[in-house]
């Protein structure tokens, strides 16, 4: 009866004080990354795609400041930048306090906050023997006695998580040291990857191998509905700190509209970032046009027509309030070759010279013409353009040419059968095999390559495979040849030439490329700034590669991105993956 009573009371009060309020929608932005998700562990990840969501899970000590050009550093989990001694050996890091990890079992239930531990734990785990990170190339050699870590790792590999080094120091709960073996101009920049986040150890011991399929971290999105190669969900995570925006003064207009836009304001700003995985190129288009996409860049040049004309957005496209930004992405298309591969590798002659027909068979004008629809410039080094050192006026002594090809293979015995095809110096057949991406992208380069060779006589078959299945074939040394490309982690010469650098053969090194001379020019520069010094070292390195060639540079590539009108903040970081935590969603109403 009391609750009859209640309900008619309730009923009779004025509508103003007894309705629901309106159940405010869920802003979702949905985006899309090209190729299947690999592993949810910093420490391993090195796709563009899984990194792009690493970024917004976990966070390292830095990160880049949204607005800023050039770009710069500025405090993530830190309450200030670093302090630096004065002989540039010791760096201070001081974190903020109450910064959490997102619940998870591994916690039983309870808060765990960020500690210097943890990122004491996470580099430490770099050094790690049994995860071959590829990532270790950031820290190896250039810490405080971890010569002595490595070693130690190499007999039992729990001393990477054991053994204290000078290098890495826990002072207090929110305060770490690193000390370097001598000054490194760009250390800082290798702090803000995302393959510095912190973990927790919790998390890596509760879940093993596994670990990189249950991530937890401090950022500001945590892994929500999954489903493996196809749409991966991020939710705003409660237990973030929720960061007021801070940036320098803005220098363009874009700049300065987001800078005013984001003024004062937290973040993340949406609730939901619905990623989608979309391998084929016309897929990636189409969904864009129905409106299934929020931000679709790096438009794929062959079907560049649908929504370009003239280097300008399509007016249909542009009447729908459809924008276009035009962007250089910190990026390098390549051919690498496994230098321990019985038939293309090694450093003899006639080794170097079946590399180096390959590579002179490539046309990279015809391939930007035809294929990429001049969206690309052709690479003469590593280093793309507005990486730290880039030299716009260096170029590649090695260069489409044909009759040259042919006549490098006949000199070194490679001689053409009756078929037209050649065979190796002993007489044995030669064939190639070149891993491929299994879709409509890989189909199209595998008839690319199947014409260069087809010129130079070389047969060559094609292995099609995922892209993550590719990357764990190469870092066992089982690919011989592929089509890869490099974006920068940091925008620095360094972060791309240490794919050459020895040492990191079976990590970042693919091509497992090992000459003494290279490795020593490399170690020189990696102690200067920029400046001439530097870019005469990374000049004579270019030149080893390609005397060497175990690469076959291919482009650069130009970047038209396309954003839906609903999209508000949008701007491309030259360095970071994403800008999904800054971005926010208008609807038609114009509301936010």
């Amino acid at each position: 009866m009391r609750i009859r009573q209640f309900l008619a009371a309730v009923l009779l009060l004025p509508l103003p004080f007894f309705c629901l309020q309106e159940v405010q929608a869920a802003k979702v932005l949905n985006v899309l990354i090209t190729n299947p998700e690999s592993s949810f562990d910093p420490a391993l990840a090195s796709d563009i795609g899984t990194m792009s969501i690493n970024e917004n899970l976990f966070e390292p000590m830095l990160r880049y400041d949204y607005l800023a050009r050039p770009v710069r550093l500025q405090p993530n989990t830190l309450s200030a930048m670093p302090e630096v001694s004065a002989d540039g050996l010791t760096y201070t890091f001081r974190l903020q306090k109450g910064i959490r990890f997102t619940m998870d079992a591994a916690f039983a239930g309870k808060e765990r906050e960020l500690t210097a531990e943890d990122y004491a734990y996470s580099l430490r785990r770099l050094y790690d023997p049994v995860l071959k990170s590829p990532w270790l190339f950031l820290l190896e050699g250039k810490l405080q006695g971890d010569e002595r870590l490595l070693a130690a790792v190499r007999q039992q590999p729990d001393a990477a998580y054991q053994m204290a080094i000078p290098g890495i120091e826990v002072v207090d709960r929110y305060t770490l040291k690193l000390r370097l073996k001598q000054p490194d101009p760009g250390f800082l920049l290798t702090l803000a990857t995302p393959a510095t986040a912190a973990v927790a150890r919790e998390v890596v011991e509760m879940y093993g191998s596994q670990a990189g399929s249950h991530p937890v971290g401090t950022g500001p999105f945590k892994l929500g509905s999954w489903k493996r190669s196809f749409r991966i969900e991020l939710v705003a995570s409660p237990s973030y700190r929720r960061p007021v925006f801070v940036t320098e003064t803005a220098k363009d207009e874009d700049a300065r509209r987001v800078q005013q836009s984001l003024k004062g304001k937290t973040y993340p700003l949406v609730d939901i970032v619905n990623v989608l995985v979309l391998e084929e190129q016309q897929a990636r288009v189409l969904a864009f046009l129905n409106r299934e996409l929020d931000i679709l860049e790096q438009v794929p040049p062959p079907l560049s027509e649908m929504v370009l004309q003239n280097g300008q957005l399509k007016p249909q496209l542009a009447q729908q309030g459809i924008r276009l930004f035009w962007f250089t992405p910190l990026q390098t298309y390549y051919v690498w070759m496994n230098m321990d591969d019985p038939v293309i590798g090694g450093y003899t002659r006639e080794k170097i010279a079946l590399r180096r027909a390959i590579a002179l068979s490539y046309d990279a004008d015809s391939d930007i013409r035809l294929i990429e629809k001049g969206l690309a410039i052709p690479a003469q080094t590593p280093l793309p353009p507005n990486v730290l050192s880039y030299d716009p006026q260096w170029k590649s002594p090695v260069r489409h040419h044909l009759a040259m090809a042919n006549a490098l293979l006949d000199r070194y015995g490679y001689r053409r059968g009756q078929d037209g095809y050649r065979s190796l110096p002993d007489g044995s057949p030669l064939e190639l095999v070149m891993h491929s991406l299994a879709n409509a992208t890989g189909k199209l380069r595998e008839e690319v390559w199947r014409r260069h060779m087809e010129t130079i006589g070389v047969r060559i078959r094609f292995v099609s495979d995922k892209h993550g299945e590719i990357l764990k074939a190469a870092r066992l040394g089982k690919v011989q040849m592929t089509e890869a490309n490099w974006v920068g982690d940091f925008p620095d010469g360094e972060n791309f030439y240490q794919l050459l650098y020895g040492p990191n053969a079976g990590k970042a090194n693919y091509s497992r490329f090992n000459l003494p001379e290279f490795n020593q020019l490399f170690e020189q520069s990696r102690r200067l700034p920029d400046g001439p010094e530097r870019k005469k070292l990374y000049s004579r390195m270019a030149y080893l590669m390609h005397a060497y060639n175990p690469w076959v540079l291919r482009t650069h590539p130009l970047s038209a991105d396309l954003v839906q009108p609903r999209v508000q903040n949008y701007l491309r970081h030259p360095v970071e993956f994403t800008n999904w935590r800054y971005l926010d969603i208008q609807d038609q109403a114009g509301r936010r």
